[in-house]
């Protein structure tokens, strides 16, 4: 579909008792892989709260020191890693025989499910290297499924503007009658970056049942009377009868909205693997070093 089709499909979202802010929160700085500093935004702490989501990690350097090493060789199994690159290049590789170049505005989905061994390796010596990774679960029926992947280009993702002047990318889920790149049934994870214009405004209906976050990466945004600064991380309330949010900026902003399903189903994570109880932690550690992982 073109962007002009896209327009002509718009619907306008309706939203009458929209959430506020719960809780605000500040990424924690670390370092992964072969040193890549990065800021881990959604942590192992509110994997509850915020379910089916296990962890978003933001990174931004123009210090070829601060990522040139990259990802090296590692394993996953139990959920899927969506990468969300703004700027710079990073070629994966896996065992399953997927390889891919993600480049400026593209994704790549990759479903680990019953194991994969992948590694993710900058292609850039110098300028900026900027973007995102969000873990997401798998329910329990699929953490042993045969592992997936996808790259999406810029242009291969859904997008469109609002009346009210907003650039909406939709990574996954559905906004404004427009469906994203990547559905999936059992966490209906909705994924949008949003750029807000001086004076936008942007409302996006939510189920009342799913869990919430908005993540600020340029600029302020304002959720009701609250106000959301860059590298903040709004959590959004849950309140009864609440069906959607309302994000407004006086200046431009953009900021990845965020929400999804809950599984209800324990989880057990050790390192990169996410599975529902500690027996089958152990499983995924013996398979990992007998070489039956992604066998």
């Amino acid at each position: 579909m073109t962007t002009k089709d896209l327009q002509s499909a718009l619907q306008a979202e309706r939203v009458l008792r929209p959430r506020t802010v719960e809780q605000l929160v500040v990424g924690r700085p670390t370092s992964d892989g072969a040193g890549v500093k990065l800021t881990r935004v959604l942590t192992q702490a509110l994997q509850r709260r915020l379910d089916p989501f296990l962890m978003l990690d933001a990174f931004g350097s123009d210090n070829p020191d601060d990522y040139i090493a990259g990802f090296p060789d590692h394993p996953h199994r139990g959920f899927e890693t969506i990468t969300y690159m703004i700027a710079g290049r990073m070629l994966h590789r896996d065992s399953a025989g997927h390889e891919g170049l993600l480049e400026n505005g593209g994704v790549q989905w990759m479903t680990a499910g019953r194991g994969v061994i992948h590694s993710e390796v900058p292609q850039q010596e110098e300028g900026m290297m900027e973007g995102f990774q969000l873990w997401l679960n798998l329910p329990a029926r699929d953490k042993l499924c045969e592992p997936w992947y996808r790259d999406f280009s810029a242009a291969e993702l859904p997008a469109f503007e609002t009346a009210e002047g907003v650039a909406v990318t939709v990574i996954a889920g559905r906004s404004h009658g427009v469906e994203g790149a990547v559905t999936r049934a059992a966490s209906a994870p909705l994924y949008l970056d949003l750029h807000l214009p001086a004076g936008g405004r942007f409302v996006q209906s939510l189920p009342e049942a799913h869990n919430a976050f908005v993540y600020v990466y340029r600029g302020e945004v304002m959720i009701g009377e609250k106000a959301v600064a860059t590298q903040r991380m709004a959590i959004l309330g849950k309140a009864e009868g609440s069906d959607g949010v309302v994000l407004e900026s006086a200046a431009p902003a953009r900021v990845l909205l965020i929400a999804g399903q809950p599984l209800n189903e324990p989880i057990a994570q050790y390192g990169p693997f996410v599975m529902n109880t500690e027996h089958e932690i152990y499983q995924a550690l013996s398979d990992f070093r007998d070489g039956r992982l992604a066998g």
